[in-house]
């Protein structure tokens, strides 16, 4: 039977039927990453973009387009992080934009939503490169104009579309050649693609579990748990009142066909229920209103012990009490700061930056940075938390340093959801990037003079981190094994070794041109000040005419960051 029209419920069970499949795909997606670096990736970050969406859309009772439409746009708008997960909250906020008006979806509907989706996205982006998640999608908005004009049905339409996007993406790394030789399509394609084959089975029924999976646990696991099986129950609406637990001492025959009878009765008084036989022991636990019946019942079958009995409403009121209280502190806390900062003077401008170690943070505040976002490689920060940020500094004008290739599209998102003040995004890639735009931020000077200032002095900055594989690989002319020491310049993998030390000193040497005068020289912090200064000594022999700085950055996962100027 033909599917000719979409109603908001279905388009809401369908949204989160995309979401949970590539919730369930993303460490998949993960390691379609090109670089084999150990960062929170593409999938992670879809993930984390989409699951802001789906929180909101789960809280609607009774979806309509225009209700459904917001909670999707703005929920993945200030959710988003990493480019791949801007991108794809520009494809839903241009999706929902052109159906936000209809009463219901049909073939003609979804290919108009599908091109303002991706016209969105390419917008948002100011340099779009084909071979990404952009070209998956303009692929699937062009075949559905084209599946439109004779086919009404959306499953049958879909269907095409979604076979055609498969083959899009096939093609990507034949538009970018580094996907070529990594052997890998386009992470952020495949995500999107995941998706929308999410949505398509919850369309025509193949999904049908719109909830998230705990992770599989082992017999084992399920035993330890017992004891502390409580403390994971939700006990805002309490049904049975009694937490009962205890273990029976076998003392009769007991087999499978006892455990299914004895898991039936304890369903037939209770929930919540772990019931695990091992030897000649059984672990019980079970919410019931009537404790007795459950003792009784296990004595059939041999002497009790270890038995605990909770009145589960008395402990939820003491735990309501309890959090509300913890609740109020960390309001109260957030309120105070706020009014802090709003107490001062409003300031002319403020900074904002990416930061992550604690010694590159005490740099950036050294440096005159009001407020700092923990974040970066290893956890790209969301759009909400620029916004958080932005509402922490109270200045007419605020520059945020995002530091970060990556998070560069989710600050200029929070730029333009920004409305009382003036919000300026200096596109610094690296943190020796953003720390020399601040140096070369001058006081007084228009806003306009000291982007253009400091956005001009660091990208004569070159940048470099260290770091170790994660799986193997083939990029950039250069193969890398699973645990291989490797140095990322701004190009690309310019360094690959097994020995931290020299490694870094290959990439320096990689970096260095005749016009260099300065090398910085930042350690994690899983290097030694001692091994820092070993380095340093050894740069400073082989170039004897520049300076070298060394300072603690404490950053985790990147052995060094180096910049030469």
């Amino acid at each position: 039977m033909a599917i000719e029209i979409l109603d908001a419920g279905m388009l809401q069970k369908m949204f989160l039927a995309g979401a949970n499949r590539i919730e369930k795909k993303k460490e998949w997606i993960n390691e379609l990453n090109v670089f084999p670096v150990p960062d929170g990736d593409t999938g992670t970050n879809m993930t984390l973009t989409i699951m802001a969406a789906a929180k909101e859309v789960r809280q609607i009772a009774e979806p309509t387009m225009d209700n459904l439409a917001k909670a999707i746009s703005m929920g993945a708008l200030r959710g988003a992080r990493g480019n791949s997960g801007v991108i794809l909250s520009q494809l839903f906020r241009g999706f929902t934009k052109e159906i936000r008006d209809c009463d219901q979806i049909t073939m003609s509907v979804m290919a108009d939503a599908f091109a303002r989706a991706t016209e969105t996205a390419y917008k948002a982006v100011m340099k779009p490169k084909e071979g990404t998640i952009l070209t998956v999608a303009r692929g699937m908005a062009d075949k559905i104009q084209e599946v439109a004009i004779d086919c009404d049905d959306l499953e049958e339409g879909l269907k095409i579309v979604l076979e055609h996007g498969d083959y899009v993406l096939s093609q990507t790394p034949e538009l970018l050649p580094v996907l070529k030789q990594a052997g890998v399509v386009d992470s952020g394609g495949q995500g999107l693609m995941e998706v929308l084959k999410g949505a398509y089975d919850c369309l025509i029924g193949k999904e049908t579990d719109l909830s998230f999976d705990e992770p599989a646990v082992s017999k084992d696991e399920r035993l330890a748990a017992v004891g502390s099986a409580r403390e994971d129950i939700d006990t805002a609406d309490i049904k049975f009142g009694y937490c009962t637990e205890f273990i029976i001492m076998l003392e009769k025959p007991f087999n499978e066909d006892r455990e299914r009878e004895f898991k039936a009765y304890l369903s037939s008084i209770g929930d919540s229920i772990v019931c695990v036989w091992l030897d000649d022991i059984v672990k019980v636990h079970v919410h019931t209103n009537d404790p007795g019946l459950a003792i009784q019942k296990g004595l059939s079958y041999g002497s009790l012990t270890s038995m605990k009995i909770d009145n589960m409403r008395e402990e939820h009121q003491e735990k309501v009490i309890k959090d509300a209280e913890s609740a109020a502190a960390r309001q109260l806390e957030e309120d105070q700061a706020k009014a802090q900062a709003k107490d001062q003077p409003r300031k002319e401008c403020g900074f904002i930056s990416v930061s992550v170690g604690d010694g590159l943070s005490e740099i950036f505040t050294g440096l005159g940075v009001d407020y700092i976002i923990e974040g970066g490689q290893t956890m790209n920060p969301s759009t909400e938390d620029m916004l958080n940020a932005i509402d922490q500094v109270n200045a007419d004008t605020i520059y945020i340093l995002p530091n970060n290739k990556n998070i560069i599209l989710a600050a200029q998102q929070a730029q333009s959801l920004t409305k009382d003040k003036e919000i300026i995004v200096i596109p610094s890639k690296t943190i020796p990037q953003g720390i020399t735009a601040l140096i070369n931020y001058v006081p007084g000077q228009p806003s306009s003079e000291n982007e253009a200032r400091m956005t001009q002095e660091m990208s004569a900055v070159r940048s470099g981190q260290v770091t170790y594989a994660v799986r193997d690989t083939v990029i950039d002319d250069k193969t890398i094994k699973e645990g291989d020491i490797m140095g990322i310049g701004d190009s690309g993998i310019m360094a690959v070794g097994q020995d931290i030390a020299k490694t870094t000193a290959d990439l320096i040497d990689a970096m260095m041109d005749v016009d260099a005068e300065l090398i910085s020289i930042y350690y994690g912090q899983d290097v030694t000040e001692e091994g820092a200064a070993a380095l340093a000594e050894k740069v400073e022999s082989r170039y004897p005419d520049c300076d070298v700085e060394v300072q603690s950055g404490g950053q985790p996962i990147y052995y060094y960051i180096v910049s030469v100027e």
